[in-house]
């Protein structure tokens, strides 16, 4: 390892996706000298790492767009309603090249440590290949679904066949002709990867840990007159997804599921699962997440469609989720997941039935078989929103570490800053929404507070204890109840063995986050201290 001369920079943005990007293009637009450490070899965050077979969008390609440029908007043709992995790299590789970022962005420069100096307020960085930054201010834009999980399972290390995390696919192409393939899990991940593998492979088993809502994607090309029509309507576009809870482009029906005759919810059910996308989850009844009773309903309808697509009635009963709400997990769309199932080829295992064992050199051991396997695959899924940060070494006042300070649960006022830590600014972790326009909003707020101290003379800013503490209490009580708390979940970090619940997503909704952020920056960033 070679260490190189310190940076001396007003800001370092950790990561070069969705995110940071755009964090780097605000900031740059404000005038600071800026740069991106990103790990990977190349930009794209997400859409860099994830290249697994199926990997695509679960919003509409229009709707995650960048919004901030008219010229982009413009220039940008979209291929598909839910474009795949290959055209959303190309895309944030051409938003950094219009934008002229890639002059600012360190490539395969993994951040190892950061820490606080107190007697400059500056953050003194280095990264595991030797090199080294002193910056004013520290942002973490290191996404919310990055650190990748491997569940812990004896004899992992011992499997002598070809294995991978779809979080870290290669960039070759992986040929499954003529072998035994595993696929351990059927979240978002799995779903999309499971049909593609399939097509392929001898033979697949699929290791189902937790069976899903899984909901139709309705995926389509879009044609350029298409296209030009989309472009007309993008001020409307961005409008409804600033007003939505989500931050998607669609509406909940404001009528509640009992307020129509039987007849008339079935219909609607129909209507809204023929239209693609997220329709079916954020377009249904406006009490779908919040009356058990009515959920419940919606699950049979949905339980109902698992059934008639699948042949065999114990494995469609095996695919049907029993235990949790329509909602309670993010929703994987699907296309022709379910007929899969259907395939001679293709051998489900219910692994809530009969436990893994073990990884062995040539496949796989349950409590009651041995499957012998060529490739095994792990759709495995994320240490979601602080993952990627605690893997650092991050040291704030008094040197204290960022894993001491989260030891109980992470803690965040408004999901961007936490006591202790000052300058540091953490992104992606605020809510769930449509990914790019949290994504904005939280690389606008960042740069607009980093703007307004550089023009009041403050040089330090980090979240009241206080502050913190009421937000944390403030989106603890708004998960009361809600379906989401009935179940393990990415999004709290239940689905981490051993990893304390931290509520750091704030559910009231994107449209309430955003008023959230206007109200706090307007009041001199109230919550936080500037000094």
């Amino acid at each position: 390892m070679t260490r190189t001369p310190v940076e001396e920079l007003d800001a370092l943005v950790i990561g070069a996706g969705v995110t940071g990007l755009y964090q780097l293009y605000c900031l740059l637009q404000i005038g600071l000298d800026a740069r991106i450490y990103e790990a990977g070899d190349a930009i794209g965050g997400t859409w860099y790492w994830n290249r697994y077979p199926g990997a695509r969008l679960d919003s509409e390609s229009w709707s995650y767009a960048y919004s901030f440029s008219e010229e982009l908007l413009r220039d940008w043709n979209w291929t598909e309603s839910f474009v795949g992995q290959p055209e959303l790299e190309r895309y944030l590789n051409h938003v950094a090249d219009r934008f002229e970022l890639r002059p600012q962005i360190r490539l395969g420069a993994r951040v190892r440590s950061a820490i606080f100096d107190e007697a400059t307020n500056r953050w003194q960085v280095e990264t595991e290949d030797g090199r080294r930054a002193s910056t004013r201010f520290l942002i973490a834009a290191t996404g919310l679904l990055s650190a990748h999980h491997l569940p812990d399972i004896p004899g992992i290390e011992s499997f002598q066949g070809e294995s991978f995390h779809t979080s870290r696919w290669p960039h070759d192409p992986v040929n499954f002709t003529g072998k035994r393939v595993g696929v351990i899990g059927t979240g978002s991940t799995g779903v999309q990867i499971i049909p593609e593998v399939a097509k392929e492979c001898a033979h697949l088993t699929v290791f189902q840990r937790t069976p899903n809502y899984c909901s139709p994607l309705g995926n389509s090309p879009i044609t350029p007159e298409q296209m030009d029509e989309i472009k007309a309507t993008y001020p409307e576009v961005f409008a409804t997804c600033r007003q939505n809870v989500g931050g998607f482009i669609h509406d909940p029906d404001p009528r509640s599921t009992f307020d129509v005759t039987a007849e008339e919810r079935e219909a609607f059910y129909e209507d809204v699962w023929g239209q693609p996308g997220f329709a079916k989850w954020f377009g249904n009844f406006s009490d779908l997440m919040t009356n058990r009773e009515a959920n419940e309903i919606y699950c049979e309808f949905v339980r109902r469609k698992i059934r008639e697509r699948v042949n065999d009635p114990e494995v469609a009963d095996k695919l049907c989720p029993k235990n949790h709400h329509y909602g309670a997990k993010r929703i994987p769309l699907e296309t022709r997941y379910y007929e899969t199932y259907n395939r001679d080829n293709v051998l489900l295992v219910d692994v809530g039935e009969d436990p893994i064992e073990r990884i062995t050199p040539t496949g796989l051991k349950t409590g009651s078989a041995s499957y012998e396997l060529d490739v095994l695959i792990y759709a495995t899924g994320f240490d979601a929103a602080t993952g990627e940060v605690t893997r650092m070494d991050i040291r704030g006042v008094g040197g204290r570490p960022i894993q001491e300070h989260w030891a109980d649960g992470a803690t965040m006022y408004m999901g961007l800053g936490t006591a202790g830590f000052p300058n540091l600014f953490f992104e992606n972790g605020a809510l769930f929404c449509n990914f790019t326009r949290c994504a904005e909003a939280s690389a606008e707020f960042v740069s607009g507070c980093i703007d307004y101290m550089r023009e009041h003379g403050f040089e330090r800013i980090e979240a009241d204890p206080e502050a913190e503490e009421r937000w944390v209490e403030h989106a603890e009580s708004l998960t009361v109840n809600r379906l989401t708390s009935d179940v393990t979940n990415w999004a709290d970090g239940t689905n981490i063995p051993g990893k304390p619940k931290g509520a750091i997503f704030y559910s009231a909704g994107f449209n309430a986050y955003l008023k959230v952020c206007e109200e706090v920056a307007a009041k001199g960033y109230e919550g936080f201290r500037l000094e």
